[in-house]
């Protein structure tokens, strides 16, 4: 994709943080087939390749709610939990990976939360010794649900608390649960120390849906120290402004839902980092939008025209993001920079215009 090859290589070598990727948008898909045929499930007629396939946003959610169907026992979510790690660190480089994932979705299947955050527990700690990646757990609220349901939810995450359990995110369709609903249940996640993000101002939906007024929502009312997507946010210039002064984390990706959509995504990307913004690059589904860490970098540079200084630009901030203790982030953040330093050394003699940043040089 990337004609360069020592750029190409570069973003290849280089180590990265992944910060947004949903659980049940990263089962490999012949995992998903053979998970539904243990619990007796049957999937629409098609191959493991096609089952992740679907034509709009609304049945891309309805993939995602077929996916939650089949994960039911401790294992199941041990076995997805190291197998998308290990895809992580293999297809990308992934030292760090923050993964969102649903509870309610599964308690529609009476499937208990201990089951299902143990569950995931147990293949973290199985991809950390393997793959010497760290990871974390982000569940997630249901904005489709009522508020209640959102509450019950968080109160469930600290019922049983576990310390990988870093915050809590929410996801599913904006227009369909505005994030002024959810106040309740992010105050009850400060009062215990939980960390807050939330999924806004998304470009699968329509401006009045997810307008930039959102945003300031989840700043302001449900205190989110980072969030994911923001694109629409590009509509309203003092958003922007007001977003880069407070120095908010925007967890964005690539590809998406609404394919046709490709084009205008990496275009609000770039002016997001024109802007000032601070970025850091995930995945969000990478099975169900074909894509992994590698593929999103590539072709996102390609698109921009960026070259390896914006590449450790995007790398480390994604480690100061991220949500481990402050010691856990220092010491990957010297990890990251000493290695990016050195991949930097190795690519200097080879590089040619216009992967040269002047100002940088």
């Amino acid at each position: 994709m990337i004609q360069d090859p020592v750029l190409s290589d570069f973003l290849r070598r280089l180590p990265k943080t992944d910060l947004h990727i949903h659980l049940l948008g990263a089962i490999r898909p012949t995992t998903l087939v053979a998970l539904a045929h243990k619990h007796g499930l049957a999937l629409p007629e098609a191959g493991a390749r096609e089952v992740y396939e679907y034509r709009d946003f609304p049945g891309f959610l309805e993939v995602l709610r077929l996916a939650g169907l089949c994960l039911v026992d401790r294992e199941d979510f041990s076995r997805v939990a190291y197998e998308l790690l290990e895809d992580a660190w293999r297809k990308g480089n992934c030292r760090h990976l923050e993964l969102s994932f649903n509870p309610t979705v599964f308690f529609d299947n009476q499937v208990r939360y201990p089951t299902v955050v143990d569950g995931l527990l147990d293949g973290m700690a199985a991809a950390r010794r393997d793959f010497a990646i760290s990871s974390l757990l982000i569940p997630c609220i249901d904005r489709e649900r009522p508020a209640e349901v959102a509450r019950a939810m968080v109160e469930e995450v600290l019922l049983h608390r576990r310390d990988a359990v870093a915050g809590i995110g929410m996801d599913f369709a904006e227009g369909k649960g505005p994030p002024l609903r959810f106040v309740e249940a992010y105050r009850l996640a400060a009062r215990h120390g939980l960390r807050r993000t939330a999924h806004v101002c998304e470009d699968n939906q329509p401006l009045a849906l997810a307008p930039p007024a959102h945003l300031r929502i989840c700043i302001e009312d449900l205190a989110c120290d980072r969030v994911d997507h923001g694109y629409n946010l590009l509509a309203d210039p003092q958003a922007v402004i007001a977003a880069r002064e407070q120095g908010i984390a925007f967890d964005v990706t690539v590809c998406t839902a609404k394919k046709s959509n490709l084009g205008n995504r990496m275009d609000a990307i770039k002016l997001m980092h024109d802007a000032g913004l601070r970025l850091n690059i995930g995945t969000d589904d990478p099975y169900l939008h074909h894509t992994d860490l590698e593929h999103s970098w590539a072709k996102l540079f390609h698109h921009c025209g960026w070259g390896i200084h914006q590449a450790r630009e995007l790398a480390l901030a994604g480690v100061d993001a991220c949500w481990l203790d402050e010691g856990d982030k220092r010491a990957l953040r010297e990890t990251f920079s000493r290695e990016i330093d050195r991949l930097m050394l190795q690519a200097w003699p080879l590089i040619k215009p216009p992967y040269i940043d002047e100002q940088a040089a």
